[in-house]
């Protein structure tokens, strides 16, 4: 352990974000000395600007779904207004708990916080106002923000997720620029208040980095739901007045609403803060690692959103605790990126984890790979729930399971085992000879490998 006189830690990370705080407690938990620096709050963007607070306007809008169609149930109710200034009020209540526990969890390992902007200034030391900090490893761990296009400036009615996420009111209509699973969620919940939304997406798909039969039917519940979009051509421009935006594509088409929220990724927070002038290697604003998250650079490693790959906090704790124990000797197996479970949180949901269809005839061969689907109208919960979608399962042929991939309500709760499943390397017996609770929507994940075993059950295939 580092001999401290307040200044000098055996690790010091650079950001407090979900990879940041994850890293500094396992450290800590390792018996390192850690320092953890933060500009703004412990937890990140994921706690206060990201995945918390939008799954809590993604349960409001559930809820609003709910009374507007209880009479399908038999329930009748009436949904009288969406008030904003509650559903912000419980949303900031559970960022609120969380924060407070985060702060509590972080004390009691007695990582030393310090509040401030970090500069990395030497290949061990970052600066904080006038005082360096050194370790003998550094964690960098800046995240990331909600990016723009060139040339399309944020302002006014022209807003990204950071703005959405504070606003006071429900638009009435909104144009999403993006329809990956920041803009295809946002497009959920304002729809679900009652916003007329139209999603605007460059690529041939919703949600495109999914399989694309996934795109396909989330496409067809939106066009359901009346969410409107427009696909494969490119945004040219936006104009806004007192009245709203209007919003041209290349194409020619053009749009009008009260917003337009930008929702088309996040950039790498790497400038300012010292990294070029280290020698860290940097591609497009992010940080290139090997497949250790070393970067090269003394012991320099990094973590989360700055090191190219899928953007998402559970990756980011994932990587922390790696580069934590790596620090420390344990040398954990590093960490397979299409192992890592990915999920949109929308109505319906997506959810997935291992290679698309497509990405598995890349890899193993064209004719070496099988795939199946199991509808969940053969499901009793789905049923029950009253939603449409499927389980699809890919693998390679007389081998293991490389990919599933679900949608419909709730299917994000079932990718735990899904998860399990690929990054295990399961065989369709293996997963079909297990009992799944009836009646449960897991019980499609048992099914659609019982079919794929070639013994279903509640299935035509």
């Amino acid at each position: 352990m580092a001999d401290t006189n307040g200044t000098a830690f055996d690790i010091v990370v650079l950001g407090a974000g979900s990879g940041g705080y994850a890293a500094a407690l396992r450290a800590a938990q390792l018996g390192k000395n850690v320092a953890l620096i933060e500009a703004d709050k412990v937890g990140g963007t994921c706690l206060h600007n990201g995945c918390i607070p939008t799954k809590a306007l993604l349960h409001a809008a559930e809820l609003a779904d709910n009374a507007r169609e209880g009479a399908h149930f038999g329930v009748h109710a009436t949904l009288e207004r969406i008030d904003m200034g509650g559903v912000n009020q419980y949303k900031d209540t559970v960022i609120g708990g969380l924060y407070k526990g985060l702060q509590g969890l972080i004390k009691s390992r007695k990582i030393t916080v310090v509040e401030g902007f970090g500069k990395l200034v030497g290949p061990n030391a970052v600066q904080v106002g006038e005082t360096t900090y050194t370790g003998e490893h550094i964690i960098l761990a800046t995240g990331s923000y909600a990016r723009s296009l060139p040339g399309l400036e944020i302002g006014g009615r022209v807003i990204t997720s950071d703005q959405a996420l504070q606003l006071d009111f429900v638009p009435k209509s909104a144009i999403i620029l993006g329809g990956g699973v920041i803009g295809s969620e946002f497009a959920s919940v304002w729809k679900s208040f009652g916003a007329d939304v139209t999603i605007i997406e460059a690529l041939p798909h919703l949600v495109p980095n999914e399989d694309v039969a996934l795109s396909k039917a989330f496409e067809r519940a939106f066009r359901k739901r009346g969410i409107a979009f427009n696909l494969g051509v490119r945004f040219q421009g936006v104009t806004q007045n007192d009245s709203g935006v209007h919003v041209t594509l290349e194409d020619g088409k053009s749009f009008d609403a009260d917003l337009l929220l930008v929702a088309v990724g996040r950039g790498p927070r790497t400038s300012g803060v010292g990294y070029e002038e280290q020698g860290i290697t940097l591609d497009r604003g992010f940080v290139i690692t090997d497949e250790k998250l070393h970067t090269g650079v003394g012991n320099i490693w990094a973590v989360g959103d700055i090191v190219p790959g899928l953007q998402l906090a559970h990756r980011g704790f994932a990587q922390g605790i790696f580069v934590a124990e790596q620090i420390a000797g344990l040398n954990p197996q590093p960490i397979v990126e299409s192992g890592i479970p990915r999920v949109t949180y929308s109505h319906p949901e997506v959810a997935s984890v291992g290679l698309t269809e497509a990405a598995a005839k890349e890899v193993h061969g064209e004719d070496a790979v099988e795939t199946l689907e199991y509808n969940l109208a053969g499901n009793g919960k789905s049923k029950i729930l009253d939603t449409q979608g499927f389980i699809k399962l890919v693998r390679q042929k007389d081998g293991p399971v490389v990919g599933v991939h679900m949608i419909g309500d709730r299917v994000g709760e079932l990718i735990g085992e899904g998860q399990l499943i690929v990054n295990w390397e399961a065989y369709p017996e293996d997963v079909a000879s297990l009992i799944h609770a009836h009646p449960t929507q897991n019980e499609a994940l048992g099914e659609a490998h019982l079919a794929l075993a070639g013994k279903p059950l509640h299935a035509h295939n």
